[in-house]
């Protein structure tokens, strides 16, 4: 029995615990399967419209998706409901960037910073904001404080790597793809396969 089966079996013997049915939802979510994650979640909101965490679940849901104006909204009700809820302003964060809302994005990026400045993923999707703005210099102060707080992650180095792209620094471009063979080789991979790799 795997465990999508086991939260299923147990949750028809306790439909009526919460937690099962958000662990349930989460399960779904993370073996793709969007549709009974939304199902599960919507029910949890009927009955607790104010559940930050279920609000957060469907956003992350939605953003799956690619529905980033449901998410959005989901993140933004998140926010409303826990002050405190970082991932729920990082998610927030990038999908005003994809949306081209670059000054709602520092806003909601500068806002939860206030609250913890020591959230690494926080400032790589800050420096992607300045990346699209054109402030590089900005950019790259943010990915080095993200690799600063967070020198083993590999999302800093894949910050540090696209950043070198963009200025054309194939030294700096390289150093990151050696420390990325070991933190995440599929993103080494791709790095390779079109930067390093002879045509």
């Amino acid at each position: 029995m795997n465990e999508i089966q086991k939260l299923e079996a147990a949750l028809r013997e306790n439909p009526e615990d919460a937690d099962l049915r958000y662990d349930l939802a989460l399960c779904y979510l993370q073996h793709e399967r969007n549709s009974q994650a939304l199902e599960l979640l919507d029910g949890m909101l009927l009955e607790r419209r104010r559940d930050p965490r279920a609000f957060y679940a469907r956003a992350v849901v939605y953003l799956s998706m690619n529905d980033y104006r449901k998410a959005g909204c989901d993140f933004l009700r998140t926010i409303a409901l826990d002050r405190d809820f970082l991932d729920a302003y990082r998610h927030l964060g990038f999908i005003q960037l994809t949306l081209g809302k670059d000054e709602a994005a520092l806003k909601t990026l500068q806002t939860a910073l206030d609250r913890d400045p020591f959230d690494a993923g926080l400032y790589c999707v800050l420096g992607d904001v300045y990346l699209d703005t054109g402030e590089s210099g900005k950019a790259k102060d943010a990915f080095e404080k993200a690799y600063e707080l967070d020198p083993q992650g590999a999302e800093p180095h894949c910050k540090l790597a696209m950043y070198y792209v963009s200025q054309g620094d194939m030294k700096g471009l390289k150093k990151e793809y050696d420390i990325l063979r070991d933190l995440d080789p599929s993103m080494a991979a791709q790095i390779e396969t079109l930067f390093f790799q002879p045509l």
